[in-house]
């Protein structure tokens, strides 16, 4: 017998503009744990956790994940880059490591939802 898995609502797509990244707390953890940008046309989800240094938040202030050419991903705390579609360091102290992905669900109304790790893909509601 398979669980359902209860995904968790992040935003409506059209939310999020091209070129433009964006925190969340989709665990109620009392901090961003997830970051989401769209870059070409896609949105990619990744853990809010530095792979260099413990898993150091990477915002300097709220939602600003971005570089100036807001073409990577940037640690606040260290300069690290990231590209935004492999999660892949490109730049910095953490090289041959990468970000964290999470798993996306778009529903057919728009909505982005997250999926706690490790849950089942068998179905899902909304909370």
């Amino acid at each position: 017998m398979s669980r359902r898995a209860m995904l968790v609502f992040l935003c409506r797509d059209d939310e999020l503009a091209e070129r433009e990244s964006r925190g969340f707390d989709p665990w109620s953890e009392g901090h961003d744990t997830v970051l989401l940008v769209r870059h070409g046309g896609k949105v990619y989800g990744w853990r809010d956790a530095c792979p260099h240094h413990g898993g150091t938040p990477m915002a300097w202030r709220k939602d600003a994940y971005l570089n100036y050419d807001r073409n990577r991903i940037v640690c606040a705390a260290h300069g690290a880059q990231f590209d935004i579609e492999s999660g892949s360091c490109v730049l910095g102290p953490c090289l041959g490591q990468s970000l964290q992905r999470v798993e996306l669900t778009v529903s057919r109304e728009g909505h982005i939802y997250i999926r706690p790790q490790g849950e089942e893909e068998t179905s899902w509601q909304e909370q």
